[in-house]
């Protein structure tokens, strides 16, 4: 099975990029592409995927601890 990759992209979305099943709280299937963005903002009209609507609206940068950092 190949893994599956979700990006956090800065000031936007979450990129899902693989073979994954996205479900609601009750179990029903979204019908997804191989890859897909999902809303982190709150602003989407089409949730839980991005339309675009955080465009110049949302700002948000994370990043991963480097294999240098120390993680307590």
């Amino acid at each position: 099975m190949t893994k599956g990759q979700i990006k956090v992209n800065n000031n936007g979305s979450y990129r899902i990029i693989g073979d994954i099943e996205l479900v609601d709280k009750d179990g029903n299937v979204f019908q997804t592409k191989p890859s897909f963005s999902l809303c982190r903002c709150g602003m989407s009209k089409n949730a839980p995927f991005c339309d675009g609507s955080h465009k110049g609206k949302f700002e948000s940068v994370v990043r991963a601890p480097s294999q240098n950092d120390k993680i307590e």
